[in-house]
């Protein structure tokens, strides 16, 4: 789920709107089901790309290197072959304010990318500075770079996730704050905007930029504390509506997922089962345990049975928005107006 709503954040920033349920049907290599092919394609390379990052992240060898970042671009960009995925720009780029169609980013010429890539990536090697920050500068001299035709973007918050996850500071999966940003799009552009300037000086302050990105660690990572609470609360109320309507433990994996909204399909419910309970269920088996959730009245059919996919019932619906609404607020507040105040409060202490 986190993976995923990390692939949704990042694309909807360049436009590419889809549900999570879509993202989640994409990421696990399941049709979706409303998004188009061009989206549904530009889904399919992030995620591939975010795969391998996760896949090398505690690779003791690893570097990050102009040979690193355009594999990843490929991966990220194979279907658009229009826009010379694994290659620098041939020409001058230009980042277009689609809501007013002006111009508000000039890169640098194309003849300097290959120099400024190596050099940004060899001091990204060499820093001794907080992770956080690093990769926080990983994403801004990328984007700033604009090295790539299209999906620059989209790379810059690939390349930051790769820079935390290589620290194995926590589990990579939680080190993204693409799901931020994809919540926060206008503050972001806004931010990059004031460090940038319109065109490419390196000489500009980053620190608004970098403060950004740790208020957005800091944010994002209570949305996971609390989203975990909540999960755990969901999964214990789905566990006792299975045992009090006489299913096997094992549906408890297809409730979940119903209860969340998505819609489960059959190959979708012997994944979850596998994963969740370490049970191989045959296409029999699994379809008999659908029909014993459709008869207990906990999920719904739609469709005919080659398409067929289920929904949740009432009282499974009823039983998420009742959980959902007892949880806490999402965090708002300023990471460093709560560190000032608590050194403020420790000086008067004293």
């Amino acid at each position: 789920m986190a993976f995923a709503r990390a692939v949704q954040g990042s694309n909807s920033i360049e436009g590419y709107e889809a549900s999570l349920d879509d993202v989640v049907a994409a990421v696990e290599g399941e049709p979706t089901f409303d998004a188009n092919q061009e989206t549904q394609l530009a889904l399919i390379g992030y995620r591939d790309a975010m795969t391998y990052v996760l896949q090398i992240s505690d690779d003791p060898d690893l570097q990050i290197d102009s040979g690193l970042i355009k594999s990843l671009h490929f991966m990220m960009m194979s279907h658009r072959l229009d826009k010379n995925p694994g290659r620098w720009r041939p020409g001058d780029v230009f980042v277009q304010d689609e809501s007013s169609g002006d111009i508000v980013y000039e890169g640098p010429d194309s003849s300097l990318v290959p120099s400024l890539i190596n050099e940004f990536t060899q001091n990204l090697g060499d820093s001794h500075e907080n992770v956080l920050v690093r990769g926080a500068m990983a994403h801004l001299n990328l984007v700033m770079i604009h090295p790539f035709s299209d999906g620059n973007g989209r790379m810059a918050r690939c390349l930051q996730t790769l820079v935390l996850s290589r620290e194995q500071i926590v589990a990579p999966v939680f080190s993204s704050i693409e799901e931020f940003l994809g919540r926060n799009t206008r503050a972001y552009y806004d931010v990059l905007a004031e460090v940038g300037e319109g065109a490419w000086h390196p000489g500009r302050d980053a620190r608004p930029w970098v403060r950004f990105c740790l208020r957005a660690h800091y944010l994002q990572a209570r949305t996971t504390l609390r989203r975990r609470k909540e999960i755990e609360s969901l999964w214990n109320a789905c566990w006792e509506l299975a045992e009090s309507r006489g299913l096997p433990e094992r549906t408890v994996a297809g409730i979940m997922e119903a209860a969340y909204g998505f819609r489960l399909t059959r190959s979708v419910y012997q994944r979850l089962v596998a994963e969740s309970f370490g049970e191989e269920l045959k296409d029999l088996t699994a379809s008999r345990d659908l029909r014993l959730m459709v008869d207990a009245q906990v999920v719904d059919p739609v469709g005919e049975r080659r398409g067929r996919y289920y929904l949740p019932a009432a009282e499974l619906s009823k039983l998420r928005a009742a959980i959902r609404s007892s949880r806490p607020p999402r965090a708002s507040e300023d990471p460093f107006e709560v560190v000032q105040d608590r050194n403020q409060l420790k000086l008067i202490e004293e």
